[in-house]
């Protein structure tokens, strides 16, 4: 298995237990250079991502609680 390989496997068994919307949410943002602290020449942690998937978790519920509708899927 190569280093590319081992490295998806990483970042799928990291984020296996959250829901694929904040996975996707946070995946965007990286992509973007949205996220803050994050150095855009390397590509993030698991650790990091993570992070940004419980971010984008709990900005998903307050705004679920505050009765703000989703956006539209970031992939159709």
């Amino acid at each position: 298995m190569s280093d590319p390989d081992l490295q998806l496997r990483a970042y799928l068994e990291a984020v296996e237990d959250f829901e694929c919307v904040d996975v996707l949410a946070a995946v965007e943002r990286f992509r973007q250079g949205e996220v803050k602290d994050a150095n855009k020449a390397f590509c993030p942690s698991t650790a990091q991502l993570c992070d940004e998937v419980r971010y984008r978790r709990q900005m998903r519920e307050i705004m679920a609680r505050a009765g703000v509708k989703p956006a539209q899927n970031l992939i159709q």
